[in-house]
């Protein structure tokens, strides 16, 4: 029997506010902060406090219901979610349970196979929780663990999109999650920084024969920060799903946490339901209004997004599909390519995709740094790139002046004036050069004519090598190739 996966998301993201969602607290990066410096009464849940929506929390996640199709409810309300958990200071969490923000969109992602599109089921504001970090010590032989508690974290806003199960491979998903990423960063809501934990995502997972309608018991993989993990875990449980259905198994409702060394899922608790949480009214806020000339406000606020900016490079700057998509994968090497294209009368498109995704993007990597850290300007790489094609430079001279750009910030004329790099372009000079290395290798040069051509490919390095890298390579070839041609017709003759 062949079965087919059938997979649902469940994403949340933190949204990027100045403060958290119903306090005035800052919202501080807790993987660089002291421990509870960012916790007033409201978030570290005292008896007798007040929450207030945060109206630039609400307008963010209006960014993103907009952005993915959804249907606006005018009014939405909040619920006490109870669970109990050291993290989770009030004993409950402020969330949108009947009555969410949005309804009813989609997102359509290019796959290898072909597009697709996926159902967003709701999109809803809800607040984070604190943090746990759990120690284990040995004293004295005997081993001791503890958990400490951070709630600087406590009552970030969080935005929480939920999907239709209508993914039916872990590639799939890993191509949403990296599309929904982009648009999160281009609407400068999120960072994107999934290290951080900023972005989490929970997969439901549940496999049934390939054919069938039905929708068979699904587990939950909690609390993935990354692509690597995303995809891997949900291929490990598509696979131990299958496997328990073959074996006549039962499958049990519950979330999984991911053993990244050891790469296996792992059960945690039992899966809860709604009931379980006991969700009610919050009785401390009263319905969120949002009247439909904010939402108007916002839409006509939205940037370009990645998919539209997609099409329009392939338009605009003739280029091909892959150029385009690497492109337009972040808002700020989007803006950093058109800035460079811009920048200089007839600059071509192409060359400059070619200089960023080839050279300089391997000495990013290799910093590992992202093009807003960079110190070349855009304008300053299109200097360069307009050395090269004048014949100012050769292509390897651009290439060790663009290294030393990075690595000073000096711009490429400066830099070839000053190490005198200009190419070297009179066929005068070259030829002698050309006669210069021919007459000190003679040895090669007999190779060469007794049959072995190869070596003309020696003899034009030992040219460049004279030229110190200056001169043409067009021209060298050209000049190389006609006095190897005439020594040739003489040796024959």
């Amino acid at each position: 029997m062949k079965f087919e996966p059938v997979i649902g998301l469940e994403i949340h993201a933190e949204l990027a506010t100045r403060s958290k969602m119903f306090c005035s607290c800052p919202v501080i990066d807790i993987t660089q902060s002291e421990p509870n410096s960012a916790v007033c009464p409201i978030c570290a849940g005292m008896p007798g406090v007040l929450p207030v929506v945060n109206k630039r929390a609400v307008e963010f996640a209006l960014r993103v219901a907009l952005s993915l199709n959804c249907k606006i409810n005018s009014t939405s309300t909040f619920a006490r979610k109870n669970y109990f958990y050291p993290d989770l200071p009030k004993g409950y969490q402020i969330t949108q349970y009947e009555q969410p923000l949005a309804i009813n969109g989609q997102l359509t992602i290019s796959l290898p196979s072909g597009q697709r599109t996926i159902g967003i089921r709701r999109v809803h504001l809800e607040e984070d929780t604190g943090k746990l970090t759990h120690i284990q010590n040995q004293n004295n032989g005997h081993a001791r663990s503890y958990s400490l508690v951070d709630l600087n974290r406590a009552g970030i806003p969080l935005l929480e999109i939920v999907t239709e199960p209508d993914f039916r491979s872990a590639e799939s998903v890993r191509f949403f999650a990296e599309s929904l990423r982009s648009i999160l960063r281009y609407l400068e809501v999120n960072s994107g920084d999934m290290e951080k934990g900023v972005m989490r995502i929970e997969p439901n997972v549940s496999v049934r024969p390939t054919g069938s309608a039905a929708l068979a018991t699904r587990t939950e993989i909690k609390n993935l920060n990354s692509f690597r993990s995303l995809e891997r875990s949900i291929d490990f449980e598509i696979h131990r799903q299958i496997r328990l259905v073959e074996q006549n198994e039962e499958i049990i409702q519950q979330t999984m946490g991911w053993d990244e060394k050891r790469e296996v899922t792992i059960p945690q608790r039992s899966k809860e339901e709604a009931h379980d949480y006991r969700y009610f009214p919050e009785p401390d806020l009263p319905p969120l209004q949002v009247e439909q000339t904010f939402i108007d406000e916002v839409k006509s606020r939205l940037p370009e997004l990645p998919d539209e900016k997609f099409v329009r490079f392939q338009k605009q700057y003739n280029l091909n599909a892959y150029d385009a998509g690497v492109l337009v994968s972040e808002k700020s090497i989007a803006d950093y390519f058109e800035a460079a294209v811009q920048s200089i009368p007839n600059t071509n498109p192409k060359l400059v995709a070619n200089w960023m995704m080839g050279e300089l993007f391997g000495l990013m990597n290799k910093e590992g740094i992202g093009i807003e850290e960079i110190i070349i300007s855009p304008n300053s790489l299109s200097g360069l790139i307009q050395l090269v094609s004048k014949n100012e430079i050769n292509q390897n001279t651009g290439k060790n002046v663009l290294a030393e750009m990075f690595a000073t910030g000096r711009s490429a004329e400066v830099i070839v004036d000053d190490r005198n790099l200009r190419q070297i372009s009179d066929d005068t000079i070259i030829r002698n050069i050309v006669d210069s290395v021919l007459a000190e290798n003679t040895e090669q040069v007999k190779i060469y004519l007794q049959g072995k051509e190869s070596i003309s490919k020696w003899l034009y390095g030992q040219v460049m090598r004279q030229a110190k890298g200056k001169a043409n390579p067009q021209i060298v070839q050209k000049q190389l190739d006609e006095q190897l041609s005439a020594l040739k017709n003489t040796y024959r003759s």
